[in-house]
């Protein structure tokens, strides 16, 4: 499953995109889940449970492929 994340702001913490996203049903869960070296980002095992994850990254767990992407500012001419 590929889930499209929507950015706001410069970054996200790990533990908080795996909560937004329903990966986890808790900041908690999501730290406990990435401590166990569950998570990947960009490829590589991440154990930092509050790195910081910014647009272009991929986070990827148990199947879920999270493509993070700067946030859709609308255009004023």
């Amino acid at each position: 499953m590929v889930t499209e994340f929507a950015l706001e702001g410069d970054f996200i913490e790990l533990h908080q995109l795996l909560k937004l996203c329903g990966v986890v049903d808790s900041g908690g869960a999501g730290k406990a889940l990435v401590s166990r070296g569950a998570v990947r980002v960009d490829g590589a095992v991440e154990l930092r449970r509050t790195c910081k994850i910014r647009a272009g990254q991929v986070v990827e767990t148990g199947g879920v492929r999270i493509a993070v992407m700067a946030e859709r500012r609308p255009h004023h001419p």
